[in-house]
C-alpha cells in the first residue's frame, strides 16, 4: 500500500530494508552506494537543519540542481517538516529562478554547483526573501562561508548534532503529517506566458501510485536510472513510486553520457521523453547505413521477425515453434546486442512528454525493448494514460490509468478529471479557474478517444489554419519528419501562410559523415548546409517521410539552420519544447524569404 504521506516513504524503507542500497551514484568515475538506513540518517539531519533555520509548516523550500542523491533527500528532508518543496530547473536563468523565489517566498534554497549557485548569489545579493543558500557541491567556493552560504556537508552535520528538541519537533511534525499538506509547488515550463506553481499536495501522489500499482508490474527487485530532471513531474513522480516500492535508483549526473551508464549499471527500468529514443535510433541507422548489405539485410530480417513476435505476445496469442526457433537465432545474432546499447535489463522504458513516431515505438517492441507510452502533465502529477501490459496500441497514449476520467470536448480538446489533478495554481486564482470547465481540467490538447484509446493530435495552441482554411497539427508533421537520422530538430511553420514550410536543424554528426562520403567540400556549418547537393538530400529525404501526409500538411519548403534552438536562447522550455513564438520571431527573416520566393 502507498504511503499517504510521502515523507513516511524513508523510515519505513530503512526499516525494512536497512543495510541494503537505496541510492546509486558516481563520484571519481566510481559507483557508490547509499544505504536504506543512512539516507534516513541523512533526511532526518537536513530536516532538523531546516528546523535550526526556523522553516515553518507550510514553509517553501527551493531546490535549484541537477539531479544527484542530495536532491532526493533535500527533497525528503522538506517534506519531513511538513514543508513545500519547490524544485527549479537546473537550466534556468537567473531570472527565471527569481521570479520562482519571489513568487514562492523562498529563503532557503538547496542548489547543485557552481553554475546554480553564482545565478543564486546573484539573486540573494538583491532578494527580498532569500536568506539562506546551501550548496551540493563541495567544490564550489562560496561568496559567504557561514552567512548566507552553507555547504551542504557542513549543514548536514551540523543538523545531525542538534539539540534533542529538534528531534522531538521532528517527531511531532512527521505525527502530524496528513496527506492534504501541500507537498509541492511545480512551477511549469511557459511556453504560452508567465510559469504557473502547480499545487501538488501529498493525497495527489498517493492516488497516483494506487493508479500505478494496478497498471504496472514492478517490484523492489527492480532498477531505477534517474535520468529526466527532478525538477519535472514526470521523474519526480517516478523517483517517488520507484523508492516507494523499494527500487534502487541511480542518478544519472551527465546527459550525454547516459549510455554508458546504462551499461555500467544495467537498469530495469528508466523514464525518457520520446528525444531519448529517437536518438538512439537515429545512432543505430546511421550505423546501419555504413554496414555492409550483409549486415542490413541479417538487421532488418531479425527486427522483422521480432515484431511478428510482439504483435504476437502483445495480444496474448501463441507464438508458432518455427516462428520462436527463428526469433531465438535473431535474438543471439542481432537483438540482444541491440538491447546492450540500453544495458541489456530494461524491462520496460515509460515514455511521456511529447509525440512519439509510432514507427520508432514499434521498432523498441520489436527488438525487446517495450515503451510504456503514456501522457500527463504537471497539473494531473503526471500520469494520465499508458499502455497496458498486454493489448495496448502503438500509436496512441494508452487507457487512462485506474480513478482517472478522460473525454473530448466539442472541440476537440482533452478533459480530465479525478484525484490526481491538481486544485489550482499557486496565487493565481484567474488563471485556475480558467484552467478548469465544469469541475473538468482543461490539459490544452487536443485529441480523440476510440476503445478507450486516447490519441493525441496537437497542442490546442499549437494548431495552426493555413490562408486557405486548412487546419494543421504540427507536432504530427515534425513526428513524421523528425524521425529521420539526419535531423535534429524541426519547426513547423504555416499559419496564415499559403502552405507549410519548416525550419530545420540538420544533425550534423550524420550529415559531415555523409558530405565527407560524397567528398563535398566545406569548411563550416554554413558552407555546407547551403551546399545545393546538401539541399537535395533534405528535400528527397522530406519527401519520402511525408508521403503518408495529406496534401495540405507536407512541407513544401524549408530552411537548414546552423544553430540549434536552445533553451538558452529562449527558443526551448527545460523540457525541450519548442517555444513556436520566440522561433517565429527571431526567424521572421527567413521564413518571410521562403513565402516571397
Amino acid at each position: 500500500m502507498p504511503e499517504r504521506h510521502l515523507a513516511l516513504i524513508v523510515p519505513k524503507q530503512a526499516k525494512k530494508y536497512g543495510d541494503r542500497a537505496a541510492l546509486r551514484y558516481r563520484a571519481g568515475g566510481v559507483w557508490r552506494d547509499i544505504s536504506w538506513r543512512e539516507v534516513e540518517n541523512r533526511v532526518r539531519g537536513v530536516a532538523k537543519g531546516l528546523l535550526e533555520l526556523g522553516v515553518p509548516e507550510g514553509g517553501r523550500v527551493g531546490i535549484f540542481a541537477q539531479n544527484c542523491p542530495e536532491w532526493t533527500i533535500a527533497d525528503f528532508a522538506i517534506l519531513g517538516i511538513r514543508g513545500v518543496s519547490v524544485p527549479i530547473y537546473a537550466t534556468n536563468t537567473a531570472k527565471q529562478a527569481d521570479y520562482i523565489i519571489r513568487e514562492a517566498e523562498i529563503a532557503v534554497l538547496f542548489v547543485g554547483g557552481a553554475e546554480q549557485y553564482e545565478k543564486a548569489a546573484s539573486i540573494g545579493d538583491d532578494s527580498t526573501f532569500l536568506k539562506k543558500i546551501i550548496v551540493f557541491d563541495s567544490s564550489v567556493p562560496l561568496a559567504d562561508p557561514g552567512g548566507r552560504d552553507v555547504r551542504f556537508s557542513d549543514f548536514l552535520a551540523a543538523g545531525s548534532q542538534a539539540a534533542p528538541d529538534r528531534e522531538r519537533e521532528l517527531d511531532a511534525r512527521l505525527r502530524r503529517a496528513d496527506m492534504n499538506d501541500l507537498a509541492t509547488l511545480i512551477y511549469t515550463s511557459g511556453t504560452t506566458g508567465e510559469p504557473k506553481g502547480v499545487m501538488l499536495h501529498h493525497s495527489h501522489f498517493y492516488f497516483s501510485f494506487q493508479a500505478h500499482n494496478k497498471r504496472l508490474s514492478v517490484s523492489d527487485r527492480d532498477v531505477s536510472m534517474c535520468f529526466l530532471p527532478l525538477s519535472h513531474v514526470f521523474e519526480r513522480a517516478w523517483t517517488y513510486f520507484a523508492l516507494g516500492s523499494g527500487m534502487m535508483v541511480n542518478y544519472c549526473d551527465d546527459t550525454g553520457k547516459i549510455v554508458e551508464y546504462l551499461q555500467e549499471t544495467q537498469p530495469t527500468i528508466m523514464c525518457a521523453v520520446p528525444r531519448f529514443y529517437e536518438k538512439i535510433y537515429g545512432a543505430i541507422f546511421e550505423k546501419l547505413e555504413k554496414a555492409p548489405a550483409s549486415r542490413r539485410n541479417l538487421f532488418m530480417w531479425a527486427v522483422q521477425l521480432g515484431e511478428k513476435v510482439y504483435l504476437r505476445v502483445k495480444e496474448r496469442q501463441p507464438v508458432p515453434w518455427d516462428l520462436k526457433l527463428k526469433h531465438r537465432i535473431a535474438e543471439k545474432l542481432v537483438l540482444e546486442k541491440l538491447r546492450g546499447i540500453v544495458g541489456g535489463r530494461i524491462r520496460f522504458f515509460p515514455c511521456a512528454g511529447a509525440p512519439l513516431s509510432r514507427h520508432i515505438e514499434e521498432f523498441f517492441h520489436s527488438v525487446g525493448i517495450p515503451i510504456k507510452y503514456g501522457y500527463g502533465l504537471t497539473e494531473t502529477t503526471a500520469t494520465v494514460t499508458c499502455h497496458e501490459e498486454y493489448h495496448y496500441r502503438p500509436g496512441t497514449v494508452g487507457k487512462p490509468i485506474y480513478g482517472v476520467d478522460v473525454k473530448i470536448a466539442p472541440d476537440g480538446e482533452i478533459l480530465v478529471r479525478g484525484e490526481t489533478v491538481t486544485k489550482g495554481y499557486y496565487k493565481k486564482p484567474e488563471a485556475t479557474a480558467e484552467a478548469f470547465r465544469d469541475n473538468w481540467f482543461r490539459t490544452g490538447d487536443a485529441g480523440i478517444l476510440e476503445d478507450g484509446y486516447l490519441t493525441i493530435t496537437d497542442r490546442i495552441k499549437d494548431l495552426m489554419k493555413t490562408s486557405g482554411g486548412k487546419y494543421i497539427a504540427p507536432q504530427l508533421i515534425e513526428t513524421t519528419v523528425g524521425k529521420d537520422h539526419f535531423i535534429e530538430q524541426i519547426s513547423i511553420v504555416g499559419d496564415g501562410r499559403k502552405y507549410v514550410s519548416a525550419l530545420i536543424v540538420p544533425a550534423f554528426a550524420a550529415l559531415e559523415d555523409y558530405a565527407r562520403g560524397r567528398n563535398i567540400d566545406f569548411t563550416s556549418r554554413e558552407e555546407l548546409i547551403g551546399h545545393p547537393e546538401i539541399t537535395q538530400f533534405y528535400r528527397d529525404r522530406i519527401e519520402t517521410s511525408q508521403k503518408e501526409l495529406a496534401g495540405y500538411e507536407k512541407i513544401r519548403k524549408f530552411r537548414l539552420l546552423a544553430s540549434p534552438f536552445t533553451q538558452e536562447n529562449g527558443e526551448m522550455t527545460p523540457t525541450m519544447k519548442l517555444k513556436r513564438k520566440v522561433i517565429n520571431e527571431k526567424y521572421r527573416d527567413i521564413i518571410d524569404e521562403i513565402y516571397r520566393e
